[in-house]
């Protein structure tokens, strides 16, 4: 995810822009696709700096990143917030750091595909939770015999790394629910970078505790910065470019095989190899979430 999420940003709850011709279309492809890598290589770089700093260290690093990338963007006016508008920020700040620590300590534990994929059953359960279609019982069907399949008992299972995925896809639930209604009320993408300077702020003694009690070396922090910009500021950007150049329904259809993405940087950029049971789950989530989007013409799920 980026865990920042994988979902649109906050004050894009309008339908994105008429696409552009086929140029703009095939720039947009190629961002998204770069967009899916980025985010994914990010998380898999910044589990490098595991050893040093932990997962919490990482988070705290990916989180001030995030803070100085958005706020460049967006310059929100923190003065000018009502109360009103206030509620809402501060629940996605809190929601916004807990699914990040949440997804990188399972990355710790049970590894970067595994995770991802439970963190993916959140945004799959807000769009199949309303539906009353049939296709979208059996999308709900497949995608929880992937999850079963996830979590099956095993002499190495790793209970505490499942929790905390699945912990990640009700934090990324929360997200999108909550990132509804901060693009209601604030305007543009400011409710985006007011909730990601909170968090960071929350975030700043638990930099200081982990610099403290474990020195970073400087490759350390240079890969949880780059988990930053890969993960957080680059995917955010790229779609800011991406939805004014494709369908929605391409982009929430690419959104889709983030899971397998992470699969495979998870094998060939950390070797964590995954069984044919892991795969076949994997497969399952994401052909769900496919089906569901065709069924329900592309509406993205994070919108």
């Amino acid at each position: 995810m980026r865990a920042d999420a994988t979902a649109v940003p906050a004050g894009h709850t309008a339908e994105p822009l008429p696409p552009e011709p086929s140029r703009g279309r095939l720039a947009g492809v190629a961002t998204m696709i770069g967009s899916g890598l980025s985010n994914q290589t990010g998380a898999a770089i910044g589990s490098l700096a595991f050893p040093v700093l932990g997962p919490v260290g990482v988070v705290a690093v990916r989180q001030y990143v995030a803070a100085v990338a958005l706020t460049a963007v967006a310059r929100p006016g923190l003065r000018s917030l009502t109360w009103w508008q206030w509620r809402p920020v501060l629940g996605l700040a809190l929601v916004f750091g807990t699914m990040n620590l949440s997804l990188y300590t399972a990355i710790d534990r049970i590894g970067l595909g595994l995770a991802v994929t439970l963190e993916f059953l959140g945004p799959l359960a807000i769009a199949l939770g309303g539906a009353r279609r049939r296709v979208d019982a059996w999308c709900a069907v497949i995608a929880a015999a992937g999850a079963v399949t996830l979590m099956r008992p095993r002499p190495s299972t790793d209970y505490l790394g499942l929790g905390l995925g699945l912990l990640a896809a009700c934090c990324w639930a929360s997200y999108i629910i909550l990132n509804r209604t901060v693009g209601r009320r604030v305007p543009g993408a400011q409710g985006s970078a007011a909730a990601a300077l909170v968090s960071a702020v929350m975030f700043l003694p638990v930099g200081i505790a982990v610099v403290l009690r474990h020195p970073p070396t400087a490759g350390a922090i240079g890969c949880a910065v780059a988990a930053g910009v890969l993960s957080s500021a680059v995917p955010y950007l790229a779609d800011l470019f991406t939805l004014r150049r494709v369908p929605a329904q391409a982009f929430g259809l690419f959104m889709s095989v983030n899971p397998l993405l992470a699969a495979l940087v998870g094998w060939i950029g950390l070797g964590q190899g995954l069984g044919g049971a892991e795969w076949a789950a994997i497969a399952a989530v994401v052909s769900a979430n496919t089906a569901g989007m065709l069924a329900r013409g592309g509406r993205c799920t994070a919108g």
